[in-house]
């Protein structure tokens, strides 16, 4: 479900990625599963999915999508209420 593949769930700036002595794009995908199953620190976090999309990282803004759209409806017109009492 990503553009890059599994490129964009590894976190390069994580304590385990920089431990790794082996290059993740030479992994079979079965080795590589393991290696994640392994060391779980290598995922980059929050990994969100629902039946559409997917979310990898933290980002507020993209986060609020998998928010069902009533919910979200609702927050934004407690924000414009807020906003016209100032």
């Amino acid at each position: 479900m990503t553009v890059h593949g599994t490129e964009d769930i590894i976190s390069k700036r994580s304590k385990a990625y920089a431990q790794l002595k082996t290059d993740l794009d030479e992994l079979p995908m079965n080795k590589l599963y393991q290696l994640l199953q392994d060391e779980p620190g290598l995922l980059r976090r929050p990994i969100i999915i629902d039946d559409r999309r997917m979310q990898v990282g933290y980002n507020e803004d993209e986060i609020r999508r998998f928010l069902p759209r009533k919910i979200r409806k609702m927050e934004l017109a407690e924000a414009q209420r807020k906003a016209d009492m100032i």
